[in-house]
């Protein structure tokens, strides 16, 4: 089976790793200074915050930011649920606005002006374009789970030139891993300082007292990454332009071969910048059919997403189909095909001679 998503490890991740089994420290050591380090020079922001995964990043950056009862934070519909439950996890109301079909990310000129906050999901890698912003809200939070290593026009993803914090997953199909692993990057001390208090129970150490001394101020998670995570994160991390600029190379070789199909090919820059490429989403007719044969010629495609509104969870909260027609229509139609850095040619040959055999039989009928 051909994977949608596998994670490249070589001999200096192991190494990185082993080292840190050798040393005094397996966890709460030195790695993961070194690791969030090593994130804010990849992303130029002024702090890094390393979390346990990305869903304990988003809940960190909801918290640090303050988010709770009566405020209402929104994200988009096309995307995992963690973009949306980092709202609920501190009590604060969720709502939704849909995607623009162009891009497959949150239509950011339709931002309602009662929004207390915004979950931007860079949908796919490709980043949300922020300045055409209609409202801003008082928090922006940038979900990048999908875009280490993309660009934008003000720069790389997590220097939040143009929001207060972006939060990065290190899950092992993402394009850097930790295997399991999340960060938040800011440039406000005071996001990091409360974001460093989150992950730790809300600990923190006066100045001046005993070594062993410690106060709890506040309630906070143990949403700790350990040191053997760390070390392997900073191994993958000096290699996040050579792996986006190998995805994006097979990406364009899906465009071209798949450009005189009856198939739309993921979304492309529409501004200046960099792809982050963490998956390459087609949308074609009969889905569920044209998904079924691919896996049963050996071809791990995946749907990303199930509308975020349509789980129970969340129509319990009174959202219903047709709520939000763009998402939901992609959502129906979308398949995501296999991008990782070590896809072979042949393999991707495979791929793409599969999709055209299915989706022109699917025509001839």
């Amino acid at each position: 089976m051909i994977p949608y998503g596998r994670q490249s490890i070589d001999q200096a991740d192991i190494d990185a790793v082993v080292a840190a089994l050798k040393s005094d420290f397996i966890t709460q050591g030195p790695a993961v200074e070194e690791f969030e380090e090593q994130i804010r020079a990849t992303t130029g922001a002024r702090h890094a915050v390393a979390f346990s995964n990305g869903t304990a990043a988003l809940h960190g950056a909801a918290a640090a930011a303050g988010l709770g009862s009566g405020d209402l934070v929104v994200t988009s519909p096309l995307t995992f649920v963690a973009s949306a439950n980092c709202a609920k996890f501190v009590g604060a109301m969720n709502a939704f606005v849909d995607i623009d079909p162009q891009t497959l990310n949150i239509d950011v000129e339709r931002i309602p002006e009662i929004a207390d906050a915004l979950v931007a999901v860079h949908y796919a890698g490709l980043p949300v374009d922020l300045d055409r912003l209609s409202y801003r809200p008082r928090i922006v939070i940038e979900d990048a789970s999908h875009a280490i290593g993309a660009t934008t026009p003000y720069g790389p993803v997590g220097n939040c030139a143009r929001s207060d914090m972006t939060t990065f997953s290190f899950h092992p199909v993402k394009t850097v891993t930790s295997a399991e692993g999340g960060a938040v990057t800011t440039n406000d001390p005071e996001l990091a300082a409360s974001l460093r208090r989150f992950r730790s129970h809300g600990v923190v150490r006066p100045e001046g007292a005993p070594p062993w001394y410690y106060e709890v101020t506040e309630l906070g998670y143990n949403y700790r990454l350990c040191d053997l995570q760390a070390a392997l994160g900073t191994s993958q991390l000096s290699k996040v332009d050579a792996f986006v600029d190998r995805r994006n190379e097979l990406a364009a070789v899906y465009a071209s071969g798949l450009r005189d199909l009856p198939v739309t090919t993921a979304p492309e820059m529409r501004v200046e910048g960099r792809h982050g490429r963490h998956l390459y989403p087609v949308r074609v007719a009969d889905r569920d059919r044209v998904a079924t044969e691919l896996r049963s010629c050996g071809i791990g495609v995946q749907l990303h997403y199930v509308p975020v509104h349509l789980h129970p969870l969340y129509r319990e909260d009174g959202w219903t189909d047709g709520d939000f027609p763009e998402a939901e229509a992609a959502a129906r139609e979308l398949i995501s095909l296999p991008l990782f850095p070590t896809l072979t040619a042949p393999e991707q040959a495979t791929v793409i001679d599969s999709v055209s055999s299915i989706v022109r039989e699917d025509a001839l009928q």
